[in-house]
């Protein structure tokens, strides 16, 4: 059912939205990448050189492999290029927002456009509600950082088209990623299990039970890759704080998932974590 996709689009070019365009690029599919911050395409077409300079120097690829997948991205910030067989959205976590961003292109795109949403929290259900053939909508959930990270959750919502579904996670699979099923919950499944791995390690910050450098090393001692405040610089502290700030809401402000005060005062002075150079720690 999606063996009519040749050319991806992927809407935003922060982090998520640059490592999925890399993802889809080495894969060989042609890709475009849409921002309408002009500046922000600069830097995503920055970091994806960045990243595949590193894979190179490394081994990992070829200098032809290299070039061969910088040609196949194509930067935008005009939404009238976002043409494609299959669109995925990376953009600000606002609901509204993304009712617009879908009404738009769909209005641009052929029928059966696969639309998909890379949201970490907000209902597949719920953003499909304004979207022509919400039956072609699902959710296709990468992780940070996508290049890397091999999981990739497939949420349907209440109308997505099963059959569709399963070919989507069939495709992504086909690029290499790992593919697990997802019902629309909040959260869905890693960001549900995983939210508290943040907000107790908040919570024990707030209580003054540790700092979070000491909070990171025991968390680290017990074997976890990187402790939470590691992982939300490399996330975007204002990435975890937006998906923590949903799911207390989706979740009619169940105490267990109520966002930090402390993770509050980061976001609002703009230390946003390993982007901004300065989040729990300070980057050079």
């Amino acid at each position: 059912m999606v063996n009519h996709i040749h050319t991806i689009a992927i809407a935003g070019a922060g982090t998520m939205g640059s490592g999925i365009a890399q993802v889809t690029a080495t894969a060989g599919f042609k890709t475009i990448l849409f921002d309408i911050d002009p500046k922000m395409l600069q830097k995503a077409e920055m970091g994806i050189k960045n990243s595949l300079d590193f894979l190179e120097s490394k081994g990992k690829i070829t200098s032809s492999e290299r070039q061969s997948i910088l040609e196949k991205i194509s930067f935008t910030h005009q939404l009238a290029d976002l043409k494609a067989d299959l669109i995925i959205e990376a953009i600000l976590e606002k609901l509204e927002i993304k009712h617009q961003f879908f009404q738009q292109v769909a209005e641009i795109n052929k029928p059966d456009c696969i639309l998909a949403s890379n949201t970490s929290s907000i209902p597949i259900t719920q953003i499909a509600a304004k979207v022509p053939n919400p039956e072609r909508f699902l959710g296709i959930h990468f992780f940070n950082p996508a290049p890397i990270m091999k999981l990739v959750e497939i949420i349907s919502g209440v109308q997505t088209n099963a059959a569709i579904a399963q070919s989507c996670k069939e495709f992504i699979e086909s690029m290499g990623k790992t593919c697990v099923m997802a019902k629309d919950a909040p959260g869905f499944i890693v960001n549900r299990v995983a939210r508290h791995y943040y907000v107790e390690g908040l919570k024990a910050l707030e209580e003054k039970v540790a700092d979070f450098e000491t909070i990171d090393a025991l968390m680290e001692s017990t074997g976890f890759k990187m402790g939470p405040f590691k992982l939300m610089d490399l996330i975007g502290v204002d990435t975890n704080f937006s998906v923590t700030s949903s799911m207390y809401q989706l979740f009619h402000q169940d105490g267990k998932f109520r966002p930090s005060r402390i993770q509050q005062q980061l976001v609002d002075a703009g230390f946003h974590g390993k982007k901004t150079k300065r989040g729990f720690y300070e980057y050079s």
